[in-house]
């Protein structure tokens, strides 16, 4: 079996010779291979056969589902339609690639749902015995498997692997790299696994370039070169079926605008940028929620409806029409809601719910106190539920928008007690900005009582 690579080094470039050695005439498994293309598990599966499945093992690894499906690959469309326990139940041969496919599947595998398992599933499968039978070239992808589902620590060295297979290897070093905190030893690998698919799995490319370009972007930020390669990797997979794919990388790609439009300085030339910015952000997000839903990727939806949400709102009332805008944003937040659960998604629910209560506060509408009162009590679950609230001063920012809320709606004995808290809380947390604000808060509250004793005294 091949040894660990250690965490400090590389794996080695395939040799001449291991290339000339082929991948094992024995295992009848022609290449290219559609590996590492579509979402896991099945899509570490082999597509088994030669000449008579070329077409489908060509237009899946250019991420393209074929328009039918030979009867002898029944059981790789059930596993690509997501049924993997009818997918196990036809995968009953002994050979190589069959044992392999039910590995893949597998609970010993790629962590396959419960429901998946069968008495051939579970059958335990010795990982050196399956890549000894499946030969040079295809072998590696025994252990590939096994550290994408937690059995390795780390992925397994190239000994020849050549095209796809080698790509695939290349960007599991690459996540191995990238998980260590090793960003450029990640990007070269990225950038060899890319090479190596770009003619044998182009789908597999282009997903690659859009990773490399994500980790460019952690280094460089939002640059005009990391638009350029994500926008690159974004047409290439326009015409392929990876539509979850195609949805996060318009996300991607609107955040990028999205962070440049809210960095640029003062100004009007650069307020008119950054209206273009957001504008164009908006409609990577509806680019993105026009290919995916709520029930085909629920958490990415999500997001792309929160991110969404914000552009809509930093955007500037200009006209009564931009009430509709408004209006689509906080929908999409209460959307978003319904899949960011205080139980599932704490995080993402808090956040949520205070951008929808800051929404309600500052929306113009006819519903003014409605709004008002439904904010408040947004702002009172977040802090009930003391999510995201470990920071002092982050609980002082609800405290506060809270305490706006209440003055607003007249409440101003429970608005000022919130309000006094957050108070103390930054001036000893010494954002004396922050305690700035409030204080101004407070000597607003403060007249507005005062008017109101002295109208009522007249």
């Amino acid at each position: 079996m091949a040894t660990d690579l250690p965490a400090h080094t590389e794996p080695s470039e395939p040799t001449e010779a291991a290339q000339a050695a082929g991948y094992g005439a024995a295992v009848r498994c022609a290449r290219p291979q559609p590996v590492g293309v579509f979402p896991l598990p099945a899509g570490f599966l082999l597509i088994p056969g030669g000449d008579e499945t070329a077409a489908v093992r060509r237009s899946l690894a250019a991420g393209m589902l074929p328009t039918a499906w030979p009867p002898q690959l029944a059981a790789i469309e059930l596993a690509y339609q997501g049924d993997l326990a009818g997918a196990v139940a036809l995968l009953t041969g002994d050979d190589p690639v069959t044992r392999y496919n039910r590995f893949v599947l597998s609970p010993a595998g790629s962590a396959a749902p419960a429901g998946a398992e069968t008495e051939a599933a579970t059958a335990a499968e010795d990982p050196l015995s399956l890549r000894t039978a499946l030969g040079d070239e295809l072998g590696i992808l025994v252990d590939v498997v096994r550290f994408a589902g937690g059995q390795r620590s780390v992925p397994p060295i190239l000994t020849g692997e050549s095209e796809e297979i080698a790509a695939l290897v290349w960007s599991a070093h690459a996540a191995h790299a990238t998980a260590a905190g090793r960003i450029g030893d990640a990007a070269r690998m990225l950038g060899r696994a890319i090479a190596a698919a770009h003619k044998a799995a182009p789908g597999l490319a282009a997903q690659l370039m859009a990773t490399t370009a994500g980790l460019r972007r952690d280094v460089e930020g939002p640059t005009s070169e990391v638009i350029a390669d994500l926008t690159a990797a974004l047409n290439t997979l326009e015409p392929t079926d990876l539509v979850a794919v195609r949805a996060e990388l318009h996300l991607t790609l609107g955040s990028v605008h999205h962070e440049l439009a809210g960095a640029g300085q003062t100004g009007e030339d650069q307020a008119g940028e950054d209206l273009a910015g957001l504008r164009t952000a908006a409609e990577h997000y509806l680019a993105a929620l026009r290919l995916i839903t709520i029930d085909t990727a629920p958490e990415l939806f999500a997001s792309a409806q929160v991110s969404l949400a914000a552009a809509y709102l930093a955007m500037p009332m200009n006209s009564a029409s931009d009430q509709l805008r408004i209006g689509v944003a906080m929908q999409g937040l209460r959307t978003a809601l319904t899949v960011y659960t205080r139980k599932t998604h704490p995080q993402q629910w808090a956040s949520t719910q205070l951008n929808l209560a800051n929404a309600l506060v500052h929306a113009p509408s006819s519903h003014r106190r409605d709004n008002l009162v439904e904010a408040v009590g947004r702002y009172q679950e977040v802090i009930a539920n003391k999510v995201g609230l470990a920071d002092p001063p982050a609980y002082a920012r609800v405290l506060t928008s809270q305490g706006n809320a209440l003055a607003r709606l007249g409440a101003f004995p429970q608005a000022t007690a919130l309000l006094h808290e957050a108070r103390t809380i930054f001036e000893n947390s010494g954002d004396d900005e922050s305690a700035a604000t409030v204080r101004h808060l407070l000597d607003e509250i403060a007249r507005h009582r005062a008017l109101i004793s002295s109208t009522a005294g007249s």
